[in-house]
């Protein structure tokens, strides 16, 4: 039985076999007479072949083509967080205490490292800064504010109300000697039962939201320290702060008198976290010295230099933005020094002054006549100012002088176009045969301490700033003329004082402009000051970064810093949202 199971298998496989020898033999003839056989036509059809591989190849082409062109239709270079901006500044920093900035680089310092309660904002106007709402009364005597929710210092500590009544009574407190003490002089700050700042003014201030643009400083850091030790504490080189940036290092240049301050960006930034991971300020001496960085390419950008320069600055490198400022330069009067104290002596000396040559010491600015630019407060009648006539000046001078000679220190601050102006003016005094020495000196707290605030002149070539909104009481009140005030001309006169302080007081637009255009003819009458220029910021910045927008309208040079949070220097490319 098994045998026979055996045999019968053996026979199948031998069927199976043959059969798969038959299959493989019809395959081969099969190949043959339908695809190696064919080979003989390819010669007949070979440019049909060519042509349809050259369409597929173009086919092939025409879609990469296509593709890479709408990828790239869809996409775009763009600004990207991180990297350094360098900003080229003149000045020493002595102290980066907001409440003592005088030079140029303390004043950007102080801009980046500390928020305000209020600031200008794009448009050129006062707007909220720490604060969520800035509210008076009826009668604009008590201001009412609410500062944003999740304030932080850059040590992690909250901002609180307690902070910014500390920093008002600082600067209130005559000890401390600060700029900002001009607004808030005999203003009252307590907290309300609802967890607000209140401001009780002494008279109504329609403007007093531009007073609260002063830096608030950390009570938790500077509560215990002496008023009159505060500049010489750590926190002036060490600040907690709670501006867009945060302080990190200082970086002392060898052999100069050059620093570099670094400063990183503040993630809990009111205005939001800064796309610049660190912004540097480099300090230099001069304008001579920042000309050189600029095209060395060692900086970003530098505010320091004019229109002027443009021509000493590589254009290859550089772009080139300009903005006039609601700030002015002057020819301030002492009034209460020597022979000026006479007005008619005063008006003698505004007419032998020939201001369109002295001008000419400062291009690339505008031309200033009153203290009040015409964004500031629309006025209908302007008083004339008698024109420029040697001759009739000179004669003048003689007969209220005779034969007594007068001598006039002349001060100013070595910055911009000053000291230029400054000689001008000089030249154009002799020339109505006046004696002038010409004293120039740096600007920071030794000027403001020992020149500024004891009127240590006859007169001062300096420039002010008039804000966004015209408000005159610092510059020409009675009150002002002291040493804590900006009454640099020590003007008085009642008549003028009342009319500052009504100004101030209404909130009704027709009753300001009226009291204003009386206000001026005091002032041209009076001659206290002599309008000579008003200043242009000259911005030049790197062609491959992100500065302030073209729509940003400038009150001041430090007004640039509105929209920092946006500024950037590094590119990525990004597909757009279709």
């Amino acid at each position: 039985m098994a045998n026979s199971i055996k045999k019968r298998g053996q026979k199948i496989l031998r069927k199976f076999s043959r059969a798969t020898i038959r299959a493989s033999e019809e395959g081969k003839e099969h190949i043959k007479d339908n695809l190696i056989g064919r080979f003989s036509h390819i010669e007949n059809i070979k440019l049909l072949i060519f042509e349809w591989v050259l369409l597929a190849s173009a086919l092939i082409m025409l879609a990469v083509t296509q593709a890479f062109w709408y990828g790239r239709s869809y996409a775009e270079d763009a600004f990207v967080s991180g990297g350094t901006y360098i900003e080229a500044t003149v000045g020493e920093v002595k102290t980066m205490n907001p409440l003592f900035a005088t030079t140029s680089s303390e004043k950007v310092l102080s801009k980046l490292l500390f928020a305000t309660l209020s600031t200008i904002d794009y448009s050129g106007h006062p707007n909220n800064g720490l604060a969520s709402s800035i509210t008076p009364n009826e009668d604009g005597r008590v201001w009412t504010v609410k500062l944003k929710e999740g304030l932080t210092w850059s040590d992690g500590e909250p901002i609180t109300n307690q902070d910014v009544i500390f920093t008002a009574n600082l600067i209130k407190n005559p000890l401390v000697n600060t700029i900002y003490n001009t607004n808030l002089a005999n203003v009252k700050v307590s907290e309300d039962e609802n967890g607000r700042i209140v401001f009780t003014l002494p008279t109504s201030y329609a403007d007093f939201i531009s007073a609260l643009n002063f830096p608030v400083v950390p009570e938790h850091i500077l509560g215990e320290v002496d008023p009159k030790n505060l500049i010489e504490n750590d926190f002036s080189s060490a600040p907690i702060t709670s501006g867009a940036f945060s302080f990190n290092a200082m970086q002392p240049i060898p052999n100069s008198h050059e620093s570099i301050f670094y400063l990183s960006a503040n993630p809990d930034y009111y205005g939001g976290s800064p796309l610049l991971n660190t912004f540097a300020i480099h300090t230099y001496d001069d304008k001579k010295s920042i000309i050189k960085a600029v095209n060395s390419g060692t900086v970003t950008a530098t505010a320091e230099l004019s229109g002027n320069d443009i021509k000493e600055v590589s254009s290859e490198q550089f772009n080139q933005k300009s903005s006039l400022l609601n700030s002015g330069a002057f020819i301030f009067f002492n009034t209460r020094n020597n022979s000026l104290s006479n007005t008619e002596l005063r008006a003698a000396i505004r007419q032998g002054i020939n201001l369109a040559k002295v001008r000419e010491s400062a291009p690339d600015t505008g031309e200033i006549n009153y203290p009040l630019v015409d964004s500031q407060i629309s006025l209908t009648n302007y008083p004339g100012i008698p024109g420029y006539d040697l001759e009739v000046a000179k004669t003048k001078i003689q007969e209220l002088l005779g034969d007594t000679p007068l001598h006039l220190d002349l001060a100013t601050v070595n910055t911009g176009y000053l000291p230029d102006v400054a000689e001008s003016i000089a030249e154009e005094l002799r020339g109505l045969g006046i004696e002038v020495e010409v004293s120039k000196y740096e600007e920071g707290k030794e000027f403001i301490n020992e020149i500024i605030s004891k009127r240590s002149y006859d007169i001062l070539v300096y420039e002010v700033e008039l804000g966004a909104d015209p408000d005159l009481l610092p510059y020409y009140h009675s009150s002002q003329a002291s040493t804590i005030g900006l009454n640099l001309s020590n003007y008085r006169n009642a008549l003028v004082d009342d009319l500052l302080l009504g100004a101030r007081d209404t909130l009704d637009e027709e009753v300001r402009v009226k009291k204003y255009e009386k206000f001026l003819e005091y002032w041209v009458t009076d001659v206290p000051a002599i309008g000579v220029y008003r200043p242009n910021l000259t911005y030049f910045y790197n062609k491959n970064v992100r500065t302030f927008g073209n729509n940003v309208r400038l009150v001041t040079a430090l007004d640039r810093f509105v929209d920092v949070s946006d500024w950037a220097v590094n590119k990525a490319t990004k597909n757009k949202t279709p």
